[in-house]
C-alpha cells in the first residue's frame, strides 16, 4: 500500500514539474511574464497613434455611423459669380517691368530680353530714349511689352514726374507716343524723434539721404553738434513738397525750411534764392553758409603750423607765411570760397598755384599742386569748387597743400583768423524772404501742436497746400 502511495506521490510530482515546464515555456515564447517591458509599451501607444491619424486622415473614417432608416443630409454645390478680368489679363498681360540695378545698362537690359539687335540699336537711336540713358540711375523703372514666345511690341518709361513715354515697335519701325499724367503737388511738414539714430528716423518718415546731409551738413552744422549734443527726445521738422500722381509720391522737392529743438533750444533754418542760387538762411536773414572753409581739403593732416621755421629744403629760419596740409597726391584742394580766379600756373618755389580774390580785400592762396582744376584766370568760381589736386611741385619734400590767407595783402594764420560774416539779405530780398518764412513756421507749428500735444509717435502731417483752397485754411 505504501508503496502504491509512493508511486501515485511520484507521477504527481512528475506532472506537476511537466506542467511547469510548459507553462515557463509559453511565457518565454510569448515574452510576457505578467508586466509590459518598455518596448511592449511604446509598440503599443505606435499602434494607437497610427489608429488614431488613420481615423483623422482616411475618408470616412470620421462619418457618423447611418443607421438604418436614416439617411445622409444631400449635399449641393453652388456656382458663384467671379467679377470680370481685364482684358489685358484675360489675354494675357505680357508687359515686364524692369527695375535698373547698379551697373546696368538699357542695352544690356534688352539683351538679357533677348531682343533682336536690330531692334535695340532703333530703339536707342530715338532722341528721347538716349536723353533718358544719360540720365539712368538705379531704381527707375523701365516696361517691355513683351509676350512669350513673341516681339517686342513696346517700351514705356517716365519721362518726368508727369509725362510718360511710350515707344511702340510695328513693323521693324519705332513711334513715340507722350502720354501726359495729372500730377499734384503738396507742401508737407515732416517731423519726428531722432531716437537712436537721426539717420534711421528721418528715413522711415520718407526723408531721403539727401534731405539728412541737408540737415547735418548745410543747416546746423554749425549750431549743432549731431555726435554729443543731440539725444532721444530731441525732435526735428523739416517742410518738403511732394509730387503725387496716381495716389503716389514720384518726386520729393529739396528742403524748404527746418527746426531742430535740441533740449530747449530752437534752430531754424529757411531756403531762399539769391541771385539765382539757393542758400539757407536763419530767421533774421543771415545766411548759414560761412564765407570760408577753414581747411579747404578733405582727408588732410596739418603738418605744418603758421609761423617762423627752419625751412624743410633750405635748412634755415624763415617765415612760413601759411599752413601746410599733408594728403596724398591727387587729393582734391577746394576753393576755400566763393572767388574770382586771379592766378593759375608756375610761381618759383611754391610750384604749381592757384590764387584767388575773394573780394573785400581777402585773398587765397594753394601751392605744390600736381595738376590745376577746369578753372581759368578771371573766371567765378563758387565755394567748394575743385581748383586742383595735391601734389609736390616746387620747393617741397613731399605731397602737401601749402595754404595762405591774406587780407589786404598781409598774411593771416588761416587757423585763427576771425572769419568775416556773410552779406545778410536786404531790402526787397529780406521782405521776400520774411514772407516766406512766416509761412513754414506757421506749418511747422501747426503740425508740431498736433503731434506733440499728446501723441509722442512721430507721424507725417500735411500741411495747408498752396493749392488748397478749402475755407479756414491759409497757404
Amino acid at each position: 500500500m505504501t508503496d502504491t502511495v509512493s508511486a501515485r506521490r511520484a507521477r504527481l510530482d512528475a506532472l506537476r514539474e511537466k506542467t511547469l515546464h510548459r507553462q515557463v515555456v509559453a511565457q518565454e515564447s510569448t515574452g510576457f511574464s505578467g508586466r509590459w517591458s518598455r518596448r511592449q509599451w511604446a509598440h503599443a501607444s505606435l499602434f494607437a497613434m497610427a489608429a488614431m491619424l488613420a481615423a483623422a486622415i482616411v475618408p470616412g473614417f470620421d462619418r457618423p455611423v447611418v443607421t438604418q432608416g436614416h439617411a445622409p443630409a444631400p449635399r449641393h454645390s453652388m456656382a458663384l459669380a467671379l467679377p470680370p478680368l481685364r482684358l489685358a489679363q484675360a489675354q494675357g498681360d505680357s508687359w515686364q517691368i524692369v527695375q535698373i540695378k547698379r551697373g546696368q545698362t538699357l542695352a544690356s537690359i534688352m539683351k538679357e530680353l533677348e531682343i533682336p539687335q536690330a531692334t535695340r540699336e532703333k530703339l536707342l537711336a530715338q532722341p528721347t530714349l538716349k536723353a533718358q540713358l544719360r540720365s539712368l540711375k538705379p531704381g527707375m523703372q523701365i516696361a517691355f511689352d513683351l509676350p512669350v514666345g513673341g516681339e517686342l511690341r513696346a517700351v514705356r518709361f517716365d519721362q518726368d514726374a508727369s509725362r510718360q513715354v511710350e515707344l511702340t515697335v510695328k513693323n521693324g519701325e519705332v513711334h513715340e507716343n507722350v502720354i501726359v499724367r495729372p500730377t499734384e503737388t503738396r507742401t508737407v511738414v515732416i517731423s519726428g524723434k531722432v531716437g537712436r539714430s537721426l539717420y534711421a528716423s528721418a528715413r522711415k518718415l520718407g526723408l531721403t539721404r539727401s534731405h539728412v546731409n541737408t540737415l547735418t551738413d548745410e543747416m546746423f552744422k554749425y549750431d549743432i553738434d549731431f555726435n554729443d549734443d543731440v539725444g532721444a527726445d530731441d525732435r526735428f521738422s523739416v517742410v518738403v513738397e511732394q509730387t503725387w500722381r496716381d495716389g503716389e509720391i514720384v518726386n520729393t522737392g529739396p528742403v524748404l525750411a527746418a527746426t531742430f529743438t535740441t533740449g530747449q533750444k530752437l534752430h531754424s533754418a529757411f531756403r531762399f534764392v539769391r541771385d539765382g542760387k539757393p542758400e539757407y538762411f536763419t530767421a533774421d536773414g543771415r545766411s548759414l553758409r560761412r564765407s570760408f572753409i577753414r581747411m579747404p581739403i578733405p582727408y588732410a593732416r596739418l603738418t605744418s603750423s603758421f609761423g617762423a621755421r627752419k625751412h624743410p629744403v633750405l635748412g634755415r629760419m624763415r617765415m612760413h607765411k601759411g599752413v601746410d596740409y599733408g594728403a596724398g597726391t591727387g587729393t582734391p584742394i577746394m576753393a576755400a570760397g566763393d572767388a574770382r580766379v586771379k592766378f593759375v600756373g608756375w610761381k618759383g618755389g611754391y610750384g604749381r598755384v592757384v590764387m584767388l580774390d575773394h573780394g573785400r580785400g581777402y585773398t587765397t592762396l594753394y601751392a605744390h599742386m600736381s595738376q590745376f582744376g577746369k578753372y581759368k584766370v578771371g573766371q567765378r568760381i563758387s565755394q567748394g569748387s575743385v581748383i586742383g589736386y595735391v601734389g609736390t611741385s616746387g620747393m617741397s619734400t613731399g605731397p602737401h597743400l601749402h595754404y595762405e590767407f591774406q587780407i589786404n595783402g598781409v598774411h593771416r594764420n588761416p587757423l585763427s583768423v576771425t572769419m568775416p560774416p556773410p552779406e545778410p539779405l536786404s531790402g526787397a530780398a529780406l521782405a521776400a524772404f520774411r514772407g516766406q518764412t512766416r509761412t513754414a513756421l506757421a506749418r511747422i507749428r501747426e503740425v508740431e501742436n498736433i503731434i506733440y500735444a499728446g501723441d509722442d509717435e512721430p507721424r507725417v502731417a500735411k500741411a495747408p497746400s498752396k493749392n488748397d483752397t478749402k475755407p479756414g485754411r491759409r497757404s
